[in-house]
């Protein structure tokens, strides 16, 4: 079989990565020419990554694809139209999969093809190396450009937020700090009263229980309402509970 193949003129890697996936594409056919034009292919599933990622963050961001390569073990029939997508639930974000279905040849498939997507931004990074249980101050924060995709969990921009919060782990210089960086604040302990807050458009009842559970951050906590009541919110502030109506 034949293949013909037009890559660019000065080929970026994840093009020539994508060229040998292609080309693993049609390794087993024998009886047509099949036709491949890499760069437009490259270009459309590097466009649908960028936007996907995009679509993910408010602020402005870089974005880079990485073109994996498809399992040697596929044995697929040569095609004349390859389309590109996205599958339904995965992210356009750090290691993922596009999807790529055959519409037009003898026989049509439809495979995965993996992915890195870099999703660049400034965001606030650790001046040195800190151990486990540091107290955050303004001299460990500083701010580069860092890949927001490449661990989970959104990088944190606040850094008046960030100050007098207790590191959970070790991390390294440069690090982006992530919530899970974070030891989870104790907002109350089981046994205190508490402020019951409901709120919507135009309105806001705040009421007092008991703490039956201590209020964590990022747990659910169970408080005992005057009437004996025992409802579950999100603790939100010093002994604060947020109920969602």
């Amino acid at each position: 079989m034949r293949i013909l193949v037009h890559p660019p003129a000065r080929p970026a890697p994840w093009r020539r990565c994508l060229g040998c996936a292609l080309l693993a594409l049609a390794g087993a056919a024998q009886a047509q020419d099949a036709v491949v034009d890499t760069q437009a292919l490259g270009e459309r599933i590097s466009a649908l990554a960028r936007e996907g990622a995009r679509q993910a963050v408010a602020s402005p961001v870089r974005v880079e694809v990485e073109v994996g390569q498809l399992a040697p073990r596929l044995k697929l029939a040569p095609c004349q139209k390859v389309e590109p997508y996205l599958p339904s639930g995965l992210p356009a974000w750090g290691r993922t999969r596009v999807g790529l279905k055959c519409v037009q040849g003898p026989k049509l498939w439809n495979v995965s093809l993996p992915v890195v997507v870099h999703v660049w931004s400034r965001a606030l990074v650790t001046t040195s190396a800190l151990p486990a249980g540091t107290v955050l101050q303004a001299s460990h924060l500083g701010q580069a450009e860092v890949d927001l995709a490449a661990a989970p969990g959104a990088a944190l921009g606040n850094q008046a937020a960030l100050l007098g919060r207790t590191l959970a782990h070790a991390v390294a210089e440069g690090q982006a700090l992530r919530q899970t960086d974070l030891k989870a604040r104790q907002w109350f302990a089981a046994g205190e009263t508490v402020k019951l807050v409901a709120a919507g458009p135009g309105w806001r009842i705040v009421t007092e229980g008991q703490a039956v559970s201590p209020g964590l951050e990022g747990q659910p906590a169970r408080v005992r309402t005057e009437s004996g009541r025992i409802v579950q919110g999100r603790p939100s502030g010093d002994r604060e509970v947020e109920m969602a109506l």
